[in-house]
C-alpha cells in the first residue's frame, strides 16, 4: 500500500475556536479528528500544521491526542498528498476544504491572545 503524506491544519479544521461557539473554551472538531485518526489507522503518515507555527501546532496536537504525527509551519509542500483546511488554499497535491463553523464571528481578536493561552 502508498502510504500518503496527509496534512491538518489546527485552527477551525482540528480546533473550533471559542469565538465560534460562543463559550471561552476552544472545541475539538471531532468530525475532522474522526478523518484525521482515520488515515493513522490506515497506516499514513500524519501532518499537523499551523499558520500559527509550530509551537501552536505541537501543543494542540497533544492535548488531542493525536500523536504520533510530524508537527511544522504550514507552507506549500509539493510532498504533501493531501491537505485539509478551513480556507482555499493551495499547500498540497490535493486540498480539502473543510467547513468552518460560524463563519460571521470575527477571529481577529482570538488570534491576536491565542498565543498566550495555556
Amino acid at each position: 500500500m502508498t502510504r500518503l503524506k496527509i496534512a491538518f491544519d489546527t485552527d477551525d479544521t482540528l480546533l473550533i475556536p471559542s469565538v465560534a461557539t460562543g463559550s471561552n473554551v476552544d472545541t475539538p472538531n471531532y468530525d475532522t479528528i474522526a478523518v484525521l485518526k482515520w488515515f493513522q489507522a490506515q497506516g499514513h503518515t500524519i501532518i499537523i500544521w499551523s499558520g500559527s507555527g509550530v509551537e501552536w501546532a505541537k501543543r494542540w496536537a497533544e492535548k488531542l491526542g493525536l500523536g504520533p504525527c510530524e508537527i511544522r509551519a504550514k507552507i506549500k509542500d509539493e510532498t504533501v498528498d493531501i491537505a485539509f483546511d478551513n480556507c482555499d488554499v493551495d499547500l498540497a497535491k490535493v486540498n480539502i476544504k473543510v467547513k468552518r463553523i460560524n463563519n460571521s464571528a470575527s477571529r481577529a481578536e482570538w488570534n491576536k491572545t491565542k498565543k498566550s493561552a495555556p
